[in-house]
């Protein structure tokens, strides 16, 4: 059933409008985008899916085939950070940061894999956005959707997240990726060609879940925000790797190891710009591979499949892998041969089946366009 008739049978009435935003992949930049650092993800093509409706009132009425969609209702007055069930949150906070004056009715659909780590949260906040800039004429730019949403999860769902997924959702490029400056939001479109060069991005949904409102996430951020009070900076992307180990016996050692994350990951990115643009995907495989190190032992977000996955993949030569995401779970990328896909997939599914893991899920994706009004 299309989406469309789907929210007919639901709420009696065809939708004014129906927008599409996508997840992503992150090539590098991890944990960077709060940290005011420069990010290089991609839309992929899995999205998720807005059908909206203006009401004549103040009545906000919201459903979502992946939880059920059962309706969840309440009034634009009540709407306060932190209530309702959570998947509700995502949506209930983008009405709230825009700001919105008119009640509605919204169903959402999803392909974008929750707890994968392709950023399921800011396609949503994304879709929704898209949907409600156009229907009550906002005029806000992409930038401004992005600062929104991002508002919206930070404040009202309670995940302290930076920019750079909501960011790369709504200004996704097919065939690029897109080099974000999370301070300013200035972007670059960093032209991807890996199927031209016999190359394949696979994306390993390690299904083990991970959720970022369990504290992790804000803990880290919580430290690398104590080491740039400590040095006097606005921000990590502020200080070179170099100032940094001066100031060691100032900061608490794992402060250190979390700051040292941030500032190589920084330089890992614009390594990874010029890597990409001269087509030296040997030397971008390598630089996949220090960051996950960097992730794994500084940043301590990985985990034993996600660790797993990689091994696994240079074992059967990979040129590079990496986790990808907030970690503590979800997903792994790894750069490979396109002749390489089957026996790559088939060494992971065995590594993960001999240390008793969850079957893994394997898809690639070609860099996709942004946010979409689909009609």
């Amino acid at each position: 059933m299309s989406l469309r008739n789907a929210f007919s049978e639901l709420f009696g009435l065809v939708p004014d409008l129906v927008t599409a935003a996508p997840g992503r992949v992150n090539l590098i930049g991890e944990h960077v985008d709060y940290n005011d650092g420069f990010v290089l993800p991609f839309a992929i093509d899995a999205r998720t899916y807005c059908a909206l409706r203006v009401r004549e009132d103040s009545r906000v009425r919201i459903a979502s085939k992946q939880a059920g969609g059962e309706i969840y209702e309440t009034e634009l007055a009540e709407l306060k950070p932190l209530t309702g069930p959570n998947w509700a949150r995502y949506i209930l906070g983008v009405i709230w940061a825009l700001e919105v004056k008119n009640g509605v009715e919204i169903l959402i659909d999803s392909e974008v894999p929750s707890g994968a780590g392709l950023s399921s949260s800011a396609a949503l906040e994304c879709s929704v956005a898209i949907a409600l800039n156009e229907i009550f004429t906002l005029n806000k730019s992409l930038p401004q959707l992005a600062r929104l949403t991002q508002r919206a999860e930070n404040e009202y769902v309670g995940v302290p997240c930076g920019i750079m997924d909501q960011s790369i959702s709504l200004m996704g490029k097919s065939g690029h990726a897109l080099l974000l400056d999370c301070r300013d939001l200035s972007t670059r479109q960093i032209r991807v060609d890996f199927a031209n060069l016999g190359l394949k991005l696979l994306i390993i949904d390690t299904r083990a879940h991970h959720a970022l409102v369990d504290g992790g996430y804000a803990e880290r951020r919580s430290q690398c925000e104590a080491v740039a009070q400590t040095l006097g900076v606005k921000a990590l992307r502020d200080v070179t790797i170099g100032e940094l180990e001066i100031a060691r016996m100032k900061l608490p050692e794992v402060n250190f190891k979390r700051a040292r994350h941030v500032v190589t990951e920084i330089e890992r990115v614009s390594l990874a710009v010029k890597a990409l643009e001269a087509d030296s995907f040997e030397e971008f495989g390598k630089l996949l591979n220090q960051s996950h190190i960097s992730l794994r032992d500084d940043y301590n977000v990985s985990c034993a499949e996600l660790d797993l996955t990689v091994d696994a993949a240079l074992n059967c030569g990979a040129l590079g892998s990496r986790m990808v995401g907030g970690g503590f779970g979800g997903s792994a990328i790894a750069l490979i041969r396109e002749g390489d896909a089957g026996r790559v997939a088939s060494n992971i599914e065995r590594a993960f089946q001999s240390a008793g893991f969850t079957t893994p899920r394997f898809f690639d994706s070609l860099p996709s366009d942004g946010a979409q009004v689909l009609n």
